[in-house]
């Protein structure tokens, strides 16, 4: 266990050398400063009576319901769902953001880790390959658990400590995040791997997460599909990571919709799943 340990320490150290980690940061934080300082809400007695983005004064938010007799009724909108209604789209928005940078800081550590000189040193220590595959793998979760930790964590404590409506169900978002950004990760690994090039790894990986907007509407498009193609289309459906479609149980999660469907992140995990195993099968019969 301390061998994996400090596997996961080297990992934490070649994403801070690279210096691709404090850039991450920084963006970070200019997102928290600007949600800071562009958001200001008039507060009165526990209601929202103004919104303000950027200095411009957007009105008191409202909402349309029916009432008992079928009337529609137009109201201001309560402070707390209009927090966790930005809260929701925010968290969406976060899912990509913190994946897609976490998978660009993190697509050359691999094929670093395995080039000829640094394997035939790193290899030549009493540890198993499967050993240091694990460590990477965990000290990636352990960048990309905190990378996520920092940004939903101060939008969270912005929005909370501005409107004095604590929404915990926002940071639930958190584990979805990194766990998917694992499982593209896993792509990643299983090309560093096989081919050793991170260029191939980053963009293979996004390419999958681009083809993942095309199964957003994959009820629409299976009927339009002739019937030779359909089964095809389906079948990438079922095998490829669903990473668009995770974006709605991520918004949800951080809002007050229950989530109806997993399909599209357990489906996305067992894809995950099997990357990681391809990849170590590999790793153990590669020769170095």
């Amino acid at each position: 266990m301390s061998r994996v340990l400090g596997m996961v320490w080297l990992t934490f150290r070649e994403v801070w050398a690279k210096k691709i980690t404090l850039g991450l940061f920084v963006v970070c934080t200019i997102l928290w400063m600007l949600m800071a300082f562009a958001l200001n809400l008039d507060i009165v007695e526990g209601s929202l009576t103004g919104v303000r983005l950027f200095g411009q004064d957007t009105g008191a938010p409202t909402e349309t319901r029916q009432d008992e007799a079928g009337n529609s009724v137009t109201e201001a909108l309560s402070l707390e769902t209009f927090v966790v209604t930005i809260q929701a789209a925010v968290a969406g928005v976060g899912y990509w953001v913190a994946t897609l940078l976490g998978l660009f800081a993190v697509a050359a550590l691999l094929p670093s880790v395995l080039d000829r000189g640094h394997a035939d040193v790193l290899f030549s220590k009493p540890m198993t390959r499967l050993s240091i595959l694990s460590g990477h793998v965990l000290g990636v979760a352990a960048v990309g658990l905190l990378l996520a930790s920092y940004l939903f964590g101060l939008i969270f404590l912005v929005m909370s400590l501005k409107t004095g409506y604590w929404n915990f169900r926002f940071l639930l978002s958190i584990p979805i995040v990194v766990s998917m950004l694992l499982v593209m990760y896993g792509v990643m690994v299983l090309l560093a791997v096989r081919t050793g090039s991170s260029a191939l790894c980053l963009i293979v990986t996004y390419g999958l997460i681009v083809a993942s907007l095309v199964f957003l509407g994959h009820e629409q498009l299976r009927a339009q599909i002739n019937p030779p193609w359909r089964s095809v289309f389906v079948g990438l459906y079922h095998i490829l990571p669903n990473f668009a479609e995770v974006t709605e149980p991520v918004a949800k999660l951080a809002g007050i919709d229950a989530v109806t469907r997993w399909y599209p992140y357990i489906s996305s995990l067992i894809f995950g799943a099997c990357m990681y195993v391809l990849a170590a099968i590999s790793l153990v019969r590669r020769d170095f």
